[in-house]
């Protein structure tokens, strides 16, 4: 069994000294505000990424509060993440008019283009893949997203070329 140091530590050796050094940056600069939790924790996933649960355990300590109160927070608001996100967030629609349009097998083809799953990042973290009830773009359906860029009127075929865009 992992000892409690190792468990608390536990996603760090992925990071830099430096991005380290900014995290401890980050929480130094806002130990004495009350309530910075949410922007100290924006603003280390800004640096990082994500927020593993070694980064959560350093936030907790630096801050003076229970890692509970962190680890809610993290898991409460859909913008932070604890898993690692690519440098391009890949949105598929599965609403309803997407849906019955074939966002199902748009999704199917990047799953096994990327080899990951709803949810999950490229090992060389170029993209993210996720799923959307909607995106409110019902008349291009069906549609993805890459980062802020609406691609609408998808089909298997265009798959490959506009992720060739995103390096």
């Amino acid at each position: 069994m992992a000892d409690l140091k190792d468990l608390q530590d536990s996603g760090l050796e992925e990071f830099s000294s430096d991005q380290i050094e900014q995290v401890d940056r980050i929480i130094s600069e806002n130990k004495e505000t009350p309530g910075s939790l949410i922007l100290v924790l924006e603003q280390i996933q800004d640096v990082l990424g994500y927020l593993p649960i070694g980064i959560q355990n350093r936030v907790a300590k630096g801050l003076n509060i229970p890692i509970a109160n962190v680890y809610g927070v993290v898991t409460f608001y859909s913008f932070f993440t604890m898993t690692p996100r690519g440098r391009h967030n890949i949105r598929v629609c599965l609403g309803t008019a997407c849906y019955v349009r074939g966002s199902k097998r748009i999704l199917e083809r990047l799953t096994e283009s990327l080899g990951i799953e709803p949810g999950g990042c490229t090992e060389d973290r170029r993209f993210s893949l996720e799923t959307v009830r909607c995106l409110g773009a019902c008349g291009l359906a069906p549609v993805m997203v890459v980062d802020d860029d609406t691609h609408g009127r998808m089909k298997v075929q265009k798959i490959e070329g506009i992720l060739g865009k995103y390096e």
